[in-house]
């Protein structure tokens, strides 16, 4: 039963980076970010089970980056690289 468990949550991560890599959602928007929610809450809880802490931190972590997503879009506020300040985040660093 665990194993089908943690196919659902796979199938939802998954299924979300599909459907936005094909068009059928946006990463800004709702849909993504709880597939991605409950996608990555469902591992993390099946890998506490199993005592799998690799997978516990990188779905955790996973988890923790949509709720941040979420809380942005609630609040009107883009998630996007946009919101950094100015030359950080875009792997450019200035030589001048």
């Amino acid at each position: 039963m665990i194993q089908l468990i943690s196919l659902v949550g796979a199938a939802l991560v998954l299924g979300a980076f599909v459907a936005s890599q094909l068009g059928r959602v946006s990463t800004e928007g709702a849909a993504y970010r709880l597939m991605n929610l409950a996608g990555s809450l469902i591992l993390t809880v099946v890998a506490v089970i199993g005592r799998v802490w690799g997978f516990v931190v990188l779905n955790g972590v996973w988890a923790l980056v949509s709720v941040v997503g979420i809380i942005r879009l609630l609040r009107g506020r883009s998630a996007t690289i946009e919101d950094a300040p100015a030359g950080h985040g875009d792997g450019v660093t200035s030589m001048e």
